[in-house]
């Protein structure tokens, strides 16, 4: 008999890597034995495309509310109060339909609104995470509410959790669907170059990622700013891909300001969300991975695999994905600087960026493939449910 794994989702909202993760699973998983059952908050919005695209049916739960993140609150969402005596009772009428054998969360909000009724109504909860290892809710809720913790890295264990999650916390790395057919590097930057109307000898930088201040795509163009001072002969460029999450932080104003202060307001390039985004990724001619307490990101693997080099911050989960000189770079977090001097090595020396590319690609295909990600999310749900 196959079980039931509910993944419930925002409906409108941007599309990150939890989200990518967690519906390709839900995705690739054996129908002989898992049925996935996917819920999109409100309205289908952009998770409900994403789903469709890969063949998944789901269903519109417009009510009940969502209780508010705090920060930002959207149309239909409540407080804790109304939560409580409303939402709660409500999540758990629609687990009682739905009868889930397993309710998967896979970012902040659905965690901290489905942990507690899943827990009241007698079924497994999963808290699938992949942020901060201080957040609140890793550290207060999921010891006491979720049968298991999956996260992306050891970096992002709970740091100070109310009770010992040792014997329910898993190390799973984020599934990579990777394209058995890659673009190939030199066109996919020579289409870049042509799109932009760029030099041929052009140093093209990519940042591949949400406007989010822990990704700090501030520090990118710093950067950029410090590299293009190193090497002055060399017209560099860079390129920010991501979505701006939250007006109110002004992340894409900031990075346009700190591009005019540089004298580069026409070298800093925002190109906001493409879909696809591989060609972009092979194009570049390294991926700098800026950010600061990210437990293990999908966009380090993936320019990895496509044959671009990395050089990102020692910090978080980037020193267990690279070994520095190795497979990529590892640079000081706080010195936007730092990232001048490997770029400009591998610039001017050939034989070591076919070096870190080769090993970043051997790297990438061998231990980050889909099916090692469903295979390990799947032994957790049979040890669940047995």
């Amino acid at each position: 008999m196959t079980k039931r794994i509910l993944f419930p989702f925002e409906g409108d909202t941007v599309i990150g890597g939890s989200h990518v993760s967690a519906m390709k699973l839900a995705a690739g998983l054996d129908r002989s034995k898992y049925e996935p059952y996917i819920l999109v908050h409100y309205k289908d919005g952009l998770a409900g495309d994403y789903a469709r695209s890969l063949g998944l049916d789901y269903e519109v739960l417009e009510k009940p509310s969502l209780m508010s993140p705090g920060q930002i609150s959207y149309e239909g969402d409540c407080g804790p109060a109304r939560y409580m005596l409303s939402s709660v009772p409500g999540f758990i009428s629609v687990l009682n339909r739905i009868k889930p054998d397993i309710v998967h969360t896979n970012e902040g909000r659905m965690h901290s609104n489905w942990a507690l009724p899943t827990k009241l109504s007698g079924r497994k909860h999963i808290w699938h995470h992949r942020q901060d290892p201080t957040a609140f809710g890793i550290n207060k809720l999921a010891p006491v509410l979720s049968d298991h913790i999956i996260s992306v890295s050891h970096f992002s264990k709970p740091s100070n959790p109310v009770r010992s999650v040792d014997n329910k916390f898993t190390v799973i790395r984020s599934p990579f669907d990777f394209n058995p057919t890659p673009p190939d590097p030199a066109t996919a930057r020579q289409q870049v170059l042509t799109e932009m109307g760029l030099p041929d000898d052009a140093l093209l930088l990519g940042y591949f990622g949400n406007f989010v201040p822990r990704k700090r795509p501030d520090h990118f163009v710093k950067a950029v700013a410090a590299i293009q001072k190193q090497m002055p002969d060399v017209p560099v460029h860079g390129f920010l891909f991501g979505s701006v999450v939250d007006r109110g932080n002004q992340l894409d104003k900031t990075c346009a300001d700190l591009a005019t202060e540089a004298w580069m307001e026409n070298q800093i390039h925002m190109m906001g969300f493409r879909q696809p985004i591989d060609g972009y990724m092979a194009a570049m001619d390294a991926n700098l991975v800026t950010a600061l307490d990210e437990p293990f990101g999908r966009t380090l693997i993936e320019t990895m695999y496509l044959g671009t080099p990395v050089v990102a911050t020692r910090h978080g989960g980037n020193v267990e994905a690279i070994v520095d000189g190795e497979n990529g770079f590892l640079v000081d977090p706080f010195d936007a600087g730092a990232f001048a001097d490997p770029v400009m090595r591998m610039h001017q020396d050939k034989a070591l960026r076919d070096k870190i590319i080769a090993a970043g690609q051997r790297h990438a295909r061998d231990n980050f493939g889909m099916a090692i990600h469903i295979d390990g999310v799947c032994k957790i749900y049979d040890q669940l449910l047995s």
